[in-house]
């Protein structure tokens, strides 16, 4: 299989080659965590987090929850992808408007380059969870705009270019609390304020995402259509265990799934998944691809505790969303 990508050369992407003996689709770096719960001078542990290529190296938004345990997000920088200097405090956003009601918290930030600068989407704390948004063009100075939805929504996502004129987002609505549900929505904006025209997507299938399901990293244009990393839950007897999956959305009318994988691709089983502040959880928010090679770097929170990574390869994963679909 030889599937076509809209994503630029990245020859320095974050890379180690499939272990000897694996036949996994997607393989962990021998090195994780990249990212320890006191990277940043003030954190109680640094999880869900987002990471760009920016100038000759890396950026990154990351979700840093202080020892008072308030969340926020800060920002950071790398030259390989791999070893980060985090920003001490949060990101001091200004508002776009006098108007713009600040986030009371931040979290699970992701990072979508668009229309020639970077728009940051998290969690956002405005009378419950709602997706927050703001930009930067460096990574020095960040503008917060409106919120883009009503509590209460989670795992916001924008795709990476307009879709018929239109900007475009993933969300998963949910409650106030540790949501005991959650599908996957599509909305669109004619000017990232004004959203609507919305569409359901999928929903929890049973099995590791049989809870709740949500969005994780930028969705990837591929030749085989959007290639959508995301997060499933299951409900144990010793509480929710999430997983990273996979699937592929039509690439004009992203609420179609062309396919989707009935089983994940990377479950909680090394001690820095298991082990943590909310044990059990692989939760991916950030994914590097190399248009040359097809390679795939993909960030995840490693039981809400550190930033983790695993590989794999554009070609790999749509052919597991294809030859195990649903």
């Amino acid at each position: 299989m030889a599937v076509q990508i809209v994503s630029g050369s990245l020859p320095n992407i974050p890379w180690e080659e499939r272990p000897a003996g694996c036949d996994e689709t997607v393989w962990r770096f021998s090195r994780n965590p990249v990212v320890g719960r006191y990277a940043a001078k003030t954190s109680h542990s640094v999880l869900n987090s987002a990471v760009v290529p920016f100038g000759e190296g890396f950026a990154g938004v990351f979700r840093c929850d202080d020892r008072s345990r308030h969340m926020d997000i800060h920002a950071g920088r790398s030259a390989d992808g791999i070893h980060w200097e985090i920003e001490p405090g949060p990101i001091r956003f200004r508002p776009e408007s006098p108007a713009v009601a600040p986030s009371e918290y931040k979290y699970d930030p992701r990072i979508t380059p668009l229309d020639g600068r970077y728009y940051i989407t998290w969690c956002a704390g405005y009378h419950g969870p709602c997706i927050g948004l703001g930009y930067t063009d460096d990574f020095a100075e960040f503008v917060q705009m409106e919120h883009i939805t009503l509590p209460y929504n989670r795992n916001g996502v924008l795709f990476p270019r307009r879709i018929k004129g239109t900007y475009a987002m993933l969300s998963r609505p949910s409650d106030t609390g540790h949501t005991q549900f959650g599908d996957i929505f599509y909305s669109e904006s004619p000017d990232l304020v004004h959203w609507g025209r919305h569409r359901f997507v999928m929903a929890p299938c049973g099995g590791w995402q049989s809870t709740k399901i949500g969005a994780g990293p930028v969705p990837l244009e591929t030749s085989e259509g959007w290639l959508l990393i995301y997060h499933g839950v299951l409900t144990s007897c010793n509480g929710f265990v999430y997983s990273m999956g996979a699937a592929l959305l039509d690439l004009e009318e992203p609420w179609k799934v062309v396919a989707r994988g009935a089983d994940y691709l990377l479950a909680p089983a090394e001690t820095y998944e298991c082990v943590g502040d909310t044990p059990n959880v692989v939760f991916p928010c950030a994914m590097l691809c190399d248009g040359d090679t097809g390679r795939l770097a993909i960030y995840y929170g490693g039981a809400d505790t550190v930033v983790c990574l695993a590989f794999s390869t554009v070609d790999a994963v749509v052919r597991f969303v294809r030859e195990r679909r649903r």
